[in-house]
């Protein structure tokens, strides 16, 4: 992989930061990817690879900001988007929040940070704790003694495991309590039809780890059900011989907060649809008649939380008269939504929404049929049936305290009118 450049650009299209390797590359390049993002109806919509006379741009759009990579030769594009997310990644990590004021408010930082991360193009020191001990997080205190001092917070010492053969953990860590915790969340993807039928279906999952492990530990992970999952990608301390020969997890974790798995399940008759949607949505005579209901479906008796259901209404419809049984609605005369918070879902209480929208006579709303997107989350439960049998360690005498948790939450779960 070989990127020339990267630039940083907000939402409005203003280009407020840029790096460049080997030579200095024009922001003329990003034109094309300027008309692109100008013609979409989202920021979600501009394509991920455009290209650019001699050059592509490979792109990515995570928290109102847009990364642009150009490259000079052809690539492979997920490096490249996976490269992209890692920094995004990395920067909320040294910063806590990767927003367009943190950056500029840590610019030096950020440059050493890329310096570190890509070596004339290519990528070098991606693994946090390599980096954190390369360059020191933006602390008050950090800030102070720079300051004072002149130095950069750069180390000047080669960090010991990058020259090991486990360059994701840092060597000699110490916890006066060690715990290992580990979240499995899964994201449920669906469109549903105004039947009821499941159009699509489909799980994307990770599991998030943070671990607190003094040593060198060895652990083992083991699934009750591992024949779930058919498409996984490992983050690189998993040992592929053995889960592809056992289906069994074993790593030596990196210090602190890590991905160990993403998987996806796309098979319908395995994702279970854990709410349902029942909507109504009718214009005629310049008035509509919109009747919502909600209530959990194969939950396993777990309880249906922060649930939001949010309606885009034609551009013609001026307001909406909502009553509800549950929650409270609002309606955004200027971006035309109609939001319906529910919160928790009550065994005993259904849900329901009703009311109607006002239209101009005349006006096209008639045609029109909405389609509802729904939030929720479920804590303690994993939809898929992923479930964990055992977690053991290894290399260390220490007993550590260990804990997983599921959580299912709503991805781009459409229900449609």
């Amino acid at each position: 992989m070989l990127i020339n450049s990267i630039f940083f650009i907000n939402h409005s299209g203003d280009i407020f930061l840029e790096k460049h390797w080997r030579s200095i590359v024009s922001r003329s390049v990003c034109d094309q990817f300027f008309d692109a993002q100008t013609k979409a109806a989202t920021p979600e919509d501009v394509p991920p690879i455009i290209t650019a006379n001699k050059n592509y741009l490979i792109s990515i759009y995570r928290e109102k900001i847009y990364l642009v990579a150009v490259t000079q030769m052809e690539v492979q594009p997920l490096f490249v988007i996976e490269f992209m997310h890692r920094v995004m990644d990395t920067f909320t990590e040294y910063f806590d929040e990767c927003t367009e004021s943190a950056i500029k408010d840590n610019i030096i930082v950020v440059y050493q940070l890329l310096e570190e991360m890509l070596d004339n193009g290519f990528p070098l020191a991606t693994e946090l704790n390599i980096l954190t001990e390369l360059i020191k997080p933006p602390t008050i205190i950090n800030k102070a003694v720079s300051m004072v001092t002149g130095k950069e917070g750069v180390s000047s010492v080669l960090p010991g495991s990058q020259l090991s053969n486990v360059p994701w953990r840092r060597q000699g860590v110490k916890y006066a309590n060690n715990e290992a915790y580990f979240d499995c969340i899964e994201d449920v993807d669906a469109i549903i039809d105004a039947n009821g039928t499941v159009v699509s279906a489909e799980i994307h999952g990770n599991i998030n780890c943070n671990v607190h492990l003094s040593g060198m530990p060895d652990l083992s992970m083991s699934f009750i059900n591992p024949r779930l999952l058919d498409d996984v990608s490992f983050h690189p301390c998993v040992r592929l011989k053995r889960w592809e020969n056992e289906k069994i997890l074993s790593f030596v974790p990196p210090d602190g907060s890590f991905v160990l798995m993403s998987y996806h399940i796309s098979t319908q008759n395995q994702v279970a649809i854990p709410v349902y949607v029942r909507a109504m949505i009718n214009f005629k005579d310049g008035q509509g008649k919109v009747d919502i209901t909600v209530g959990p479906k194969q939950t396993l008796g777990k309880t249906v939380d922060n649930v939001v259901i949010t309606v885009p209404m034609p551009k013609d419809v001026t307001g909406c008269s909502m009553t509800t049984s549950v929650g409270s609605y609002t309606f955004d005369p200027s971006s035309k939504q109609l939001r319906w918070d529910i919160g928790k879902i009550q065994p005993l209480k259904v849900p329901t929404m009703r009311g109607t929208c006002t239209a101009p006579a005349g006006s096209q709303c008639k045609d029109a049929h909405p389609t509802i997107h729904v939030d929720f989350k479920i804590m303690q439960l994993a939809v898929s049936g992923l479930k964990v049998n055992r977690l053991d360690m290894f290399n260390e005498n220490y007993k550590p305290f260990k804990g997983v948790k599921y959580i299912t939450k709503a991805g781009n779960f459409q229900v449609r009118t």
